[in-house]
C-alpha cells in the first residue's frame, strides 16, 4: 500500500486513470492493463460490478502484484472488503455505494475517491473527506449509457469549487482531452479508450501526452481558469 497522498502529489498520480471493463476474460483484462501501464497509465481502478467475490479477489491480487511492481496506484471500485484483502491503495465509491466516511473508517489512511455529478455532491464529498473526485459523466459514454451528464460546464464549476484533485470521466478520448483539462481536470479516467484499444500501450501513451500538453497550456493561461487547487 502506498502512503496516503493528497493535493498535488495525488493529482500527479491520477493523470491517466485506467478503469477496467466488464469483459468476461480476466486474462485479457490483465494483459490490457499490463500494456496500459507500459504505455504510462498512472493509476488503475478494478471495477467489476457483476464479478463473484472469490474471482474478484483473485483478479485484484494479480493486479496488485502488477501495479506494485510498476509503481502504479491500484484502487478498487466500491468493494472496500476487496481493497483491504488485496492491499490496494484505496477505493472509489459512487453516490449509491458505501459512504466516503464509512470507507474512511474502514480503510484509515488509504485513498478514498468519490464520484460526483453535481456541485452539491462534489462539495459534500470534499467535506466528508474524499481524497479526490471522479467527476462525470462529462460526455455520453457507451461504458455506462445511463450515466447522468455534468458536461464541461459542470466539470469546470466543480473544479473551481473544490481543493482536492479532480479526475474527469465519461466519454473521454484523445480528441477531447484538451478541453477536459482546460475545464479544470487534473487527470482523466478512461475505460474503452484503453481497455478496448488494439494497442493499449500506444493508446495510454498518447492520452498521457495529451494530458501533459493540456496541463502545460492550462498553466500558461491560468489567469483565465482559476481553481482552488495547486497546479
Amino acid at each position: 500500500m502506498t502512503a496516503r497522498l493528497s493535493g498535488a502529489a495525488l493529482a500527479e498520480r491520477l493523470r491517466l486513470y485506467v478503469v477496467t471493463d466488464e469483459g468476461p476474460d480476466p486474462r485479457r483484462l490483465l494483459q490490457q492493463v499490463e500494456r496500459a501501464i507500459a504505455g504510462g497509465a498512472t493509476a488503475v481502478q478494478l471495477r467489476r460490478k457483476a464479478e463473484l467475490g472469490r474471482r474478484f479477489v483473485e483478479i485484484g491480487r494479480q493486479l496488485r502484484a502488477l501495479t506494485r511492481e510498476r509503481g502504479v496506484l491500484l484502487l478498487v471500485n466500491d468493494r472496500v472488503d476487496v481493497a483491504q484483502i488485496v492491499d490496494a491503495d484505496g477505493v472509489h465509491v459512487g453516490q449509491d455505494d458505501i459512504t466516503c466516511q464509512d470507507a474512511r473508517r474502514l480503510l484509515g489512511d488509504r485513498i478514498v475517491g468519490v464520484s460526483a455529478t453535481t456541485l452539491a455532491e462534489a462539495l459534500a464529498a470534499e467535506r466528508d473527506g474524499a481524497d479526490y473526485l471522479g467527476v462525470g459523466s462529462v460526455f455520453p459514454t457507451g461504458s455506462k449509457p445511463d450515466a447522468e451528464l455534468c458536461g464541461l460546464e459542470g466539470l469546470a464549476e466543480m473544479a473551481r469549487a473544490v481543493h482536492v484533485p479532480v479526475v474527469a470521466i465519461g466519454g473521454i478520448h484523445l480528441g477531447n482531452v484538451h478541453e477536459v483539462v482546460r475545464a479544470g481536470a487534473d487527470g482523466i479516467a478512461v475505460v474503452s479508450a484503453v481497455m478496448s484499444a488494439l494497442d493499449p500501450a500506444q493508446a495510454a501513451r498518447s492520452l498521457l501526452q495529451a494530458v501533459s500538453d493540456a496541463r502545460v497550456g492550462r498553466t500558461r493561461g491560468a489567469a483565465g481558469a482559476p481553481t482552488g487547487r495547486e497546479e
